[in-house]
């Protein structure tokens, strides 16, 4: 068997002789970095625009949750629209359309002068962003070869995550309007970048069948027994990365206050510590996966350090920022299995049903940020923001467990199949 190294320099051999293949991992690495820099550019600059927008201060965390939750909505509703086209139409019709949507979104958002405006226009760049992860993932998937599908995906997502390192440092040079257009540019320039992609050829491949294919029907998910199954199990395994994200991550001012710090952390600072550790937890998981040959494996050792985490900076409450920018650091570390959960899912469908799923799986996933923050602000009153934050999280870690028991290990899945 190969060793890690000899993956690695196999994978640089492949993208240098084929310089498409080479444009659409980096465009798709860059598309993903354009995904988090927004998604994450909103909790950075979300007190900022409130107080802008006249908010009080004591509706910042409700108001803030609702925005959050309406762009989540975008997402999930953005995720399963474009997961169809993706099958119907192909995958790189999606990554002209959602980049489209977004960007002119995103610009549109450093204009807005309502709270109303920017609900409706948070909701309008989730929904183009929703096409960017799972469809990147799916083509990616499909060029390469199957025992580098995962290093693939590790590139792609341990780029992308730098988005919000990206975000951080804009949102701190430029006021949160200005933002918000140059995230809606860079769109724009990764848009002229996509004019050279190739289709997937197993979906040319599918495309050329003469027996008629049932592609991107939404409604299988919901008769076959089989397909349902595994749709839901991989997305509760994703389950706790987004409630920990809407909570701890998006509320870091909040909990701060709850743990009695004096000097309060930048919220851009804290999302960019815990990044750096979803980033390397991704490079991490990514090698991991491909050293033991398994998906399950390195996923589980992951979650186990999610839950650790967890538990550590709860209990631990730190007093100091330097503290607490390493916690959230390690937060971030512990979930960063979210690409090799996406991958999971990405090998568990056919060719016909693959873009629809991968595309709507991490939305949903962070959909679930929804039910996470109604219930983190519900249980607030009697229990406080850090142990709600605590019941919540760690809730989801458990139900993640129970998941990624089910889940099949897909490392040497062949991805040349249809679903009947």
């Amino acid at each position: 068997e190969k060793s890690l190294s000899a993956h690695f320099k196999e994978l640089f051999q492949t993208l240098s002789s084929d310089k498409i293949l080479t444009l659409t991992i980096l465009v798709s690495a860059l598309g993903y970095f354009v995904d988090v820099f927004d998604l994450l550019l909103f909790s950075i600059v979300r007190i900022q625009s409130l107080r802008d927008l006249g908010v009080a201060e004591a509706e910042l965390l409700s108001t803030g949750i609702d925005l959050l939750n309406v762009q989540m909505a975008g997402l999930f509703l953005g995720g399963i629209t474009f997961g169809i086209i993706g099958d119907k139409v192909g995958r790189v019709s999606v990554l002209f359309a959602s980049i489209i949507l977004y960007s002119l979104g995103s610009i549109a958002n450093g204009f807005i002068t309502t709270v109303t405006q920017y609900e409706f226009l948070r909701f309008i760049t989730g929904f183009g962003l929703a096409g960017e992860l799972g469809i990147c993932i799916t083509l990616s998937s499909e060029l390469l070869p199957r025992h580098l599908r995962g290093l693939g995906t590790t590139f792609i997502a341990g780029v992308g995550v730098l988005g919000a390192g990206a975000a951080a440092i804009v949102s701190d040079m430029v006021d949160w309007r200005t933002a918000y257009i140059i995230g809606g540019l860079l769109g724009l320039c990764l848009l002229a970048m996509r004019l050279r992609l190739r289709e997937s050829h197993l979906f040319r491949k599918m495309e050329s069948e003469e027996e008629k294919i049932t592609r991107g029907n939404i409604f299988m998910f919901f008769k076959n027994g089989s397909l349902a199954k595994r749709y839901v199990i991989v997305t509760l395994m994703g389950l706790p990365i987004w409630a920990m994200l809407a909570t701890m991550i998006t509320f870091t001012v909040e909990f701060a206050k709850d743990f009695g710090m004096t000097e309060l952390p930048n919220t851009g600072m804290a999302i960019l510590s815990q990044n750096i550790g979803t980033a390397l937890g991704i490079v991490g998981v990514g090698m991991l996966s491909q050293h033991l040959h398994s998906r399950k494996k390195a996923i589980t050792v992951f979650m186990l350090l999610g839950v650790l985490s967890v538990v550590v900076f709860t209990g631990v409450r730190a007093d100091s920022l330097s503290c607490y920018y390493l916690m959230c650091g390690f937060l971030g570390f512990g979930i960063g299995y979210w690409a090799m959960a996406v991958q999971t899912g990405t090998e568990q469908f056919g060719t016909n049903l693959r873009a629809t799923a991968t595309t709507s799986l991490p939305n949903v996933i962070r959909a679930f940020a929804i039910p996470a923050t109604l219930l983190f602000q519900a249980l607030i009153p009697e229990l406080g923001v850090t142990m709600s934050g605590a019941v919540v999280v760690l809730g989801a870690w458990l139900i993640g467990f129970i998941a990624l028991a089910l889940t099949q290990e897909t490392f040497h899945a062949d991805l040349d199949f249809l679903e009947k």
